[in-house]
């Protein structure tokens, strides 16, 4: 059982990217990449966390703090395999239950099934880190960062994305960075812990719940400060494959309920420097 605690195939670039005479210059757009040429049924149980709390006690989010409330978010997705959370959130995007859109996909393999989700949805596809055997593919991180300010990048998420986040990327985009990791942090995560590893080590525990977390990213593996989670039942005679099966339908719902959250400026950051979620349907009350 589960129970969420929420608190045209065209490829455009932005109209002053290629006039940069640094090393953004030239372009080659290749195979819809940009490429730079730089040498049991789930059963539930209510589990709800509503603290009654002033909101004049919370800092500003980051939307408020910048003047941008009120208008779509633009989303940079990273990814390194399926995508599957990618596709939920783009769908909640064209479905209008996500008031953002995705305009960007960053991959470190480029021939990944999110990447190619991406192309067949007219997104363009960018390759972070740099291929080791591929100089002329990919970007820098000063060049990524460079590029995602181009088009305007409000929030970066990761699904499903294995590579450690540049520091360079963090300080760029403090408090905009989300990421979902297939347990219940701080347990099971950290270096060399994601995939079926996590669902395997969740096992051998002995854990009675797991499920999935969305946390902000820092500097490390799965460290940032929590915003959501999900509580998953481990069934006694599960295999990591059933665990992880039931965490990812969690996963879908929870990070498309997140982003729309903060796609509408609905995080709030306590004194103590925790994130919570605002209640659409109440402001007084936070998740």
């Amino acid at each position: 059982m589960a129970s969420r605690v929420l608190f045209s195939s065209q490829l455009t670039f932005p109209a002053n990217l290629q006039r940069e005479t640094s090393i953004y210059s030239p372009l080659t757009p290749s195979r819809n990449v940009l490429s730079f040429s730089y040498r049991s049924p789930v059963d539930r149980f209510a589990l709800r966390i509503r603290p009654l709390v002033k909101a004049a006690s919370f800092a500003p989010t980051v939307a408020e703090a910048d003047g941008s409330a009120g208008r779509r978010k633009k989303l940079a997705v990273f990814v390194s395999g399926g995508g599957s959370n990618f596709k939920k959130i783009h769908e909640g995007c064209i479905g209008g239950s996500v008031k953002g859109d995705v305009v960007l996909l960053v991959t470190n393999k480029k021939d990944c099934g999110g990447a190619e989700y991406a192309r067949s949805n007219g997104i363009p596809v960018l390759i972070f880190p740099k291929p080791q055997r591929e100089s002329s593919d990919g970007l820098s991180p000063t060049e990524l960062v460079h590029v995602l300010r181009e088009y305007g990048v409000d929030f970066v998420l990761l699904a499903g994305y294995l590579k450690l986040i540049p520091v360079e990327l963090v300080k760029a985009f403090p408090k905009r960075i989300l990421n979902i990791h297939p347990s219940l942090l701080p347990a099971f995560g950290g270096k060399g812990l994601y995939g079926m590893r996590v669902h395997k080590a969740v096992l051998a525990s002995g854990a009675r719940y797991s499920g999935p977390t969305i946390h902000f990213v820092d500097e490390e593996y799965d460290t940032g400060r929590i915003l959501a989670q999900s509580a998953v039942r481990v069934i006694a005679n599960d295999t990591p494959e059933d665990l992880a099966k039931r965490v990812l339908d969690e996963e879908h719902k929870l990070y498309v309920e997140v982003v729309a959250a903060i796609c509408e400026e609905r995080i709030k950051w306590r004194e103590d420097g925790v994130p919570l979620i605002q209640r659409k349907d109440n402001p007084d009350e936070y998740y």
